[in-house]
């Protein structure tokens, strides 16, 4: 399921928005879900996958938003062992 949301802006100001390059709906998909993050909505993990990131593009996304709280959860290093686990198999020890 998805979810689509119209954003109402002046047209000086959307012009001014488009012309500087900027992908309209990628940009507010972005400030949402970063905001999400903030209010701590949103995991680590979860931004990503909203966002169809990886960790570290993740990371990144979140320092271009200049968030530096709310590091990964033990929720969100889970899914990396299991990640890791279905690619190099199980853990020997």
């Amino acid at each position: 399921m998805s979810l689509t949301v119209t954003i109402e802006l002046p047209v000086a100001l959307e012009r001014a928005l488009r012309a500087s390059g900027s992908d309209l709906g990628v940009a507010a998909k972005e400030a949402l879900a970063v905001s999400l993050f903030r209010q701590g909505k949103l995991s680590h993990a979860k931004l990503g996958c909203a966002l169809n990131l990886d960790r570290f593009e993740t990371d990144a996304l979140l320092k271009r938003h200049q968030v530096t709280t709310g590091g990964l959860t033990l929720a969100d290093l889970e899914l990396d062992r299991a990640a890791l686990e279905e690619v190099l198999g199980p853990v020997r020890r």
